[in-house]
C-alpha cells in the first residue's frame, strides 16, 4: 500500500519538484496551494488529489483535512523572500512573514499531529541559508526562518520517537518568488558566483533532500537542519 504525503506550497519550485519525485517513487500525494489554476495543472499531470487553500487564511487546515485525514508525511514548502533595510520595516512586515512561514506551519502540524503519530510519520520544513549566514536587508526573513529552525529541533524532541522532524535550508533557488532578484542577469550571475559551486539552486536540489527526509529512507534522522546551498553557508 502506498504512503500518503501532503505537500503545502505545492506549486512552488521545490514543492512541485517534491511532488513529482514522491509520485515517481510510487507514493500517494495530496497537494495544497492557493493558486487554483497552477494547482489543477500539476495535480492533473501527476494524477493526484489536491486542495485549494491559502495558509494565510484562518481555518485553512480544516479545509485541507476535510479532503485528506490520514497521512504518513507532511512537507511545509511555503516560503517568501522579504527584503528590506531595518529602517523601512514595521511590525506588520514581521507578522505577515511569521504567519506565512511559522504560525501556519504550526497549524498544519497540529492538524495532522495525531495522524502522523499513529503512522510513525515525518515532517519536513524549510528555512534559508540566511538564518545562519548574515546578509544585508534580510532581517525579516532570516529572523522568521531562524524561528522555523528552532521549531524543528523543539518538535523533534517533543514528538520523538513517534514523529521525525527535519528542516532543509536552501540558498537562493530559481523560482517564482526569486524572479524579482534574478531578472537582472548581471545580479543573478553575481549571486551564482558567490556560491562555491558557482550556480543557483534548482527546485529539485532541495526537493531531493526533502524526499529523503520525509520517507523511511531517513528513518534514523530527526532534529536536523540541513543546508542545500552550494556550499555558501560553510565555504564562502
Amino acid at each position: 500500500m502506498s504512503e500518503k504525503y501532503v505537500i503545502f506550497g505545492a506549486t512552488g519550485s521545490i514543492g512541485s519538484s517534491l511532488a513529482e519525485q514522491l509520485k515517481n517513487s510510487g507514493n500517494d500525494i495530496h497537494l495544497v496551494a492557493r493558486n487554483e489554476s497552477e494547482l489543477n495543472s500539476i495535480s492533473k499531470k501527476l494524477e493526484c488529489s489536491h486542495t485549494v487553500a491559502d495558509v494565510l487564511e484562518d481555518g485553512f487546515i480544516e479545509k485541507v483535512k476535510s479532503d485528506i485525514s490520514e497521512i504518513k508525511g507532511l512537507a511545509y514548502c511555503v516560503g517568501s523572500i522579504d527584503l528590506k533595510p531595518l529602517r523601512m520595516i514595521n511590525e506588520q512586515d514581521f507578522q505577515k512573514c511569521m504567519k506565512l512561514n511559522l504560525y501556519s506551519a504550526v497549524e498544519a502540524i497540529k492538524g495532522y499531529q495525531e495522524s502522523l503519530k499513529k503512522n510513525k510519520g515525518s515532517i519536513v520544513m524549510f528555512s534559508t541559508v540566511a538564518a545562519q549566514r548574515g546578509f544585508t536587508n534580510h532581517a525579516i526573513i532570516a529572523s522568521t526562518k531562524a524561528a522555523v529552525e528552532g521549531l524543528t529541533v523543539s518538535l523533534a524532541a517533543e514528538f520523538a520517537p513517534n514523529i521525525r522532524v527535519n528542516c532543509v535550508a536552501p540558498s537562493l533557488t530559481k523560482s517564482k518568488i526569486a524572479e524579482p532578484m534574478l531578472k537582472n542577469a548581471a545580479l543573478a550571475e553575481g549571486i551564482a558566483k558567490a556560491h562555491p559551486l558557482k550556480r543557483l539552486g534548482e527546485g529539485k536540489d532541495s526537493a531531493s533532500l526533502a524526499k529523503f527526509l520525509i520517507t523511511e529512507d531517513s528513518s534514523w534522522i530527526t532534529g536536523q537542519v540541513i543546508a542545500v546551498d552550494g556550499g555558501r553557508s560553510k565555504l564562502s
